[in-house]
């Protein structure tokens, strides 16, 4: 245990500060507070630092996980070391799914931020709102239209800074000013590092404009069409929700205290509230062994333990599906249904073409043929925050629609929120990227990702034992439906289409060996089924497993976010989404959190 006084620790990982950090519950001074929020992640950390806003109410977070500071804190500091953030980290909770039906029964990694920031200090820092047709059914879905796009944009810019590019290129013509904020806690941007294959690229939309167009930008609630990828990059570094929220807020303020290393192993009960069972006080460990330590809130408990943790603290504490529960070991208490089923998740696929030796490409083969490569780039971005590293690797993004008139709207209907949602997406990086592929130990490539937008296909999440550390079971059940399928490999036909170009003529030279078959010029639907059952992987955005819902059969949480059957609890996370945006969500998680902040703070005239 670290014997630092929470103040000389707090100082020591984030410097100067009023609010205490503790590392372990044994050196907390109460043992109750007004809002108790679970989870420093990507909405609890917004949460708690708007309730602090108010000076007569105190606020702790728990995080289960590390400090964002510290041993190898840059893979969540530096933008280009995003994809490795949850790969063998101490950032990641290291679940695992079920064996997967359609993809060969293999096991998948599930990466969730075991960190402060949460997903935000982990994820590939792809900054989307989702389409406006997404906004406006949630609203119709929850029952309250202060989930519809008009009124969410003001949350959105809220929630950030237009940043300008460290290189200092101009912006003009790659994003549209009038939808962004400016003075929010996330600093958001186009890429700091441009690309030899971004005029490709453009030069794509030019040529083949009705299937993909150029898109201004993305976030103004027009979703389709190729643009320039935005990301949550603060001068070079990481804009997370840790760095933009939790930390000024620590910084600036008395009210608001920190717990991490410490899980919440359950709920208790601590009476009955308007005739429904009231959850106030809640259980802490740091390990199996660790005696219980309970805290009490006194106006209520914040669940933002994310998709997969905010349902199984649920069921842990006796609240959930009785059957799940009872074959787990679990008193069930209240029942509800729906609760950590309904998980949904976009899959994703990465493919890569062969280009000529003289390209210049930034991935880990042309690092290993030049030793020098990654120190430069080091010490230039510790210098000075510029350069590759600064970058996310990808400069463009787009998100399509299946044709009205193809074979797969026709048999399956559209499966969508509406006309200007997606429902796949394509991407292009300047190098060989993956995940589970093998790495070439020679040549010069480009990647393409491939991901599936508006999945039809639901798994769950489940505890599978009173035991609060051992993992849940998790399937995400992907192409548990012919239309997810028929999706992606429509998403393949079109990035073979898009790479086919004239622009890219004498440069995508050939397909990389493991998808040489798929994107062969003869090659049937059955190759590309082959690639997607054997490469597939989730893109880290599980989503909906307490989803809101109008109707208070159906669902988890109400309008409010509050969870049903019971009081003195809120759900404010990725998990409360009646489906999956048509898009990246941690843009969209956190113009949610900021909506729930204004909620519960009207809740209690704060």
């Amino acid at each position: 245990m670290i014997t630092l006084t929470h103040a000389s620790l707090l100082s020591a990982l984030f410097g100067s500060a009023l609010g205490a950090f503790y590392t372990d519950p044994s050196q907390l001074t109460k043992k109750s507070y007004d809002f108790i929020v679970v989870g420093g992640g990507t909405a609890g950390n917004v949460v708690a630092a708007r309730l602090s806003e108010n000076p007569s109410v105190s606020i702790l977070v728990v995080e289960a996980g590390v400090s964002n500071t510290g041993y190898r804190s840059e893979l969540v500091t530096i933008p280009f070391f995003g994809p490795q953030a949850s790969v063998n980290s101490p950032f990641d909770w290291n679940y695992t799914t079920v064996p997967q039906a359609a993809l060969n029964n293999q096991v998948l990694p599930y990466y969730r931020g075991y960190v402060l920031g949460g997903c935000s200090s982990t994820n590939f820092l792809t900054w989307t709102r989702g389409a406006k047709d997404d906004w406006d059914k949630y609203a119709t879905l929850i029952g309250d239209t202060s989930y519809s796009w008009n009124n969410m944009l003001k949350y959105f810019k809220k929630s950030e800074t237009w940043t300008q590019p460290v290189d200092g290129h101009s912006t003009t013509g790659q994003y549209s000013p009038a939808v962004h904020g400016t003075n929010g806690p996330i600093g958001v941007g186009v890429t700091p590092q441009l690309s030899p294959i971004d005029s490709r690229v453009l030069q794509t939309t030019q040529q083949l404009p009705s299937e993909f167009p150029f898109n201004l930008d993305h976030n103004s609630g027009q979703l389709l069409g190729v643009g320039w990828l935005q990301s949550d990059v603060k001068g070079g570094a990481r804009s997370s929700s840790a760095t933009g929220y939790l930390t000024p807020a620590l910084n600036s303020r008395t009210n608001i205290d920190v717990l991490i290393q410490t899980r919440v192993t359950k709920l208790i009960r601590t009476g009955t509230s308007g005739g429904l069972p009231e959850f106030k006080s809640l259980q802490i460990a740091q390990k199996p062994t660790s005696s219980p330590i309970t805290l009490t809130a006194n106006k209520e408990i914040i669940l933002s333990a994310g998709s997969i943790n905010s349902p199984q603290i649920l069921m842990l504490s006796g609240i959930g599906d009785p059957v799940t529960l009872t074959n787990a070991g679990v008193n069930a208490t209240v029942s509800v249904p729906d609760l950590g089923k309904n998980l949904q998740d976009h899959p994703l696929i990465f493919a890569q073409w062969q280009v000529p030796d003289n390209a210049s490409t930034f991935d880990p083969i042309s690092l290993n043929e030049d030793p020098n490569a990654m120190p430069n780039a080091l010490a230039q971005w510790t210098a000075n925050k510029t350069g590759i590293l600064s970058s996310i690797g990808s400069n463009h993004i787009g998100f399509f629609r299946l044709p009205a008139n193809s074979s797969v709207i026709k048999t399956y209907g559209d499966q969508s929120a509406g006309p200007g949602s997606a429902h796949y997406e394509l991407a292009w990086q300047n190098g060989f990227v993956s995940v589970g592929q093998s790495f070439p130990t020679s040549g010069k490539y480009i990647s393409n990702i491939h991901v599936l937008n508006a999945p039809t296909s639901r798994g769950y999440i489940a505890i599978n034992s009173a035991d609060p550390f051992k993992a849940p079971t998790i399937d995400p059940n992907f192409y548990s439906t012919d239309f997810d399928l028929q999706t992606m490999i429509y998403a393949v036909r079109s990035a073979q289409r898009f790479i086919r170009a004239q622009a890219w003529n004498g440069y995508a030279l050939s397909a990389y060996s493991d998808s040489a078959a798929m994107f062969a010029p003869n090659s049937t639907d059955a190759d590309v089924i082959a690639y997607i059952r054997k490469w597939t992987q989730s893109i880290k955005h599980p989503m909906c497993t307490a989803a809101a819902n109008k109707d208070s059969s159906k669902g988890v949480v109400d309008a409010n976010l509050k969870v049903r059957k019971i009081s003195g609890v809120r759900i404010v996370d990725a998990s409360v989404f009646p489906f999956i945006p048509s898009s990246h969500p941690v843009a969209g998680v956190y113009g949610l959190a900021e909506l729930a902040s204004d909620k519960i703070k009207s809740a209690y005239g704060l």
